[in-house]
């Protein structure tokens, strides 16, 4: 989308509050070009748009000072991690300075005996993982890129693991936040549960920047499990997948990751990654926990799975194995595009309850192939959550309108199922306007909450509401 000149902040100002943060900063704040580009797009589908200042921050105290300053001059702020979101959070439609805060990257505790963390926003989750290694301990939001905590906390991002470990949203304990008005706050305590007051965590987790800028974050971390197995299993069909995923969920099998990739997704992921998975609808999982609890669970799901439909069972229980069957999985999105050498993608993003997933996902398939896109499934299909990673020719208006209604159907459908628009992706610039059919008069609160935390809308204005 073109960005519109009238919505930039005006040039006087910019150059007022630049002036102020270059005293600051120094040589950290930028306004060259290639840099400002660089920091104006992400993996979304969405057209870039530059911010007009970068800054590279190196402590709480210089976010606080540079929001502060962007408040008194009405100039829009964006914060930016390493720029993996998917609907757009990080484009600077209106302009702005952009605060990178990738070199706020430090640990500053680890407590093994409490099994938590405390960490700078601009931390990834492989180098704080990297530091944990030999403490037994892991941090286990794993949404496949390597993003940011600070930014995996601002877009609610979840993956994987979270079928077992939970999403950002359970793992983060409190946060530091500097608000709109510069001042720093922090959401809470590293107690376990707390009744006191209003959960400004969960309030600023998911925010996209919208509310504040978080800047440090207390994590839970998780024991290494003594013995870990993974496998795939094919159907015949994507009911008998899922029939067997809500089965070992009433079970109670403690699976810590069910990962669903579709037939074509399956031929892509061969193309891409050098496997030889049969091309048919193919559950991947993961088991943690003792030696003997493992072997349980890896043979109760075997049953169950055989009793839908399930076949040509591989185990891998080498961590080589194991590494090189999960960067398969991650790399399902990339291996789409391959598809269609030159083309672009448009991953979709729904979450419904889990009895209602079979469903959604034969709908969602019927539709691709109606109108004619290609379109590989695949999702964390333990929660109920899936993709379909559209690859087109962004210039052809008939690809556009049909991307365009394959996507108004998923929504709809999914929010007709008492799902969600968005399980994972957040809502960005892509998701706004199924706001309202999802929250009905909620959607009223939060923009009252966003008008009385942020009266000058300067916090990623364009984005959420």
């Amino acid at each position: 989308m073109a960005t519109d000149s009238a919505l930039r902040c005006p040039p006087d100002a910019l150059a007022g509050v630049i002036e102020r943060i270059g005293t600051l900063l120094g040589d950290r704040l930028s306004t060259n070009a290639a840099v400002c580009e660089q920091h104006g797009h992400d993996e979304s589908w969405h057209h870039p748009a530059a911010p007009d200042a970068v800054c590279f921050v190196h402590s709480t105290a210089e976010v606080a000072s540079i929001v502060k300053a962007c408040n008194d001059y009405r100039v829009p702020v964006l914060a930016y991690g390493v720029g993996t979101s998917i609907e757009g959070q990080v484009i600077a439609e209106r302009g702005g300075v952009c605060i990178d805060l990738s070199q706020m990257n430090a640990i500053h505790a680890v407590r093994p005996v409490d099994m938590d963390a405390t960490v700078e926003a601009g931390i990834t989750r492989t180098q704080l993982n990297a530091h944990l290694r030999d403490t037994g301990l892991f941090f286990s939001v794993d949404p496949g890129a390597d993003a940011t905590l600070g930014g995996m906390a601002s877009t609610r991002a979840s993956g994987t693991n979270t079928v077992r470990y939970g999403t950002i949203r359970e793992n983060v304990l409190s946060m530091t936040v500097v608000m709109p008005d510069g001042e720093i706050v922090r959401t809470g305590a590293r107690a376990r549960k707390s009744a006191a007051g209003y959960d400004l965590t969960h309030l600023l987790i998911g925010a996209e920047g919208t509310l504040g800028i978080i800047t440090e974050l207390t994590v839970r971390l998780h024991g290494l499990p003594e013995a870990v197995s993974a496998a795939t299993v094919c159907f015949e069909d994507v009911a008998g997948a899922v029939d067997a995923v809500i089965a070992s969920i009433q079970y109670g099998i403690p699976m810590a990751r069910i990962e669903l990739l579709d037939s074509l997704s399956i031929y892509a992921v061969n193309r891409h990654s050098g496997r030889d998975h049969p091309e048919k609808p193919t559950l991947f999982l993961e088991f943690h926990g003792t030696a003997a609890g493992v072997a349980e669970q890896a043979t109760t799901m075997g049953e169950l799975c055989r009793e839908f439909g399930g076949s040509d069972f591989t185990w891998a229980t080498l961590e080589e194995e194991r590494s090189a069957l999960w960067a398969a999985r991650h790399s399902a999105a990339y291996a789409a595009k391959q598809l269609r050498p030159g083309m672009e993608f448009h991953a979709t993003d729904i979450c419904v309850p889990i009895s209602r997933l079979a469903g959604s996902i034969e709908a969602a398939q019927a539709d691709v192939a109606e109108l004619g896109l290609t379109a590989p499934l695949f999702g964390h299909v333990g929660d109920g959550n899936f993709h379909l990673v559209v690859v087109l020719d962004r210039d052809n208006p008939d690809e556009r309108a049909a991307l365009d209604t394959l996507n108004e159907r998923l929504i709809t459908r999914a929010q007709a199922a008492e799902g969600t628009c968005t399980g994972e992706h957040g809502v960005g610039l892509g998701k706004r306007r199924y706001l309202e059919a999802e929250h009905g008069a909620g959607l009223d609160v939060m923009r009252a909450i966003k008008a009385a935390l942020d009266p000058n809308s300067i916090m990623n204005p364009g984005k959420m509401l």
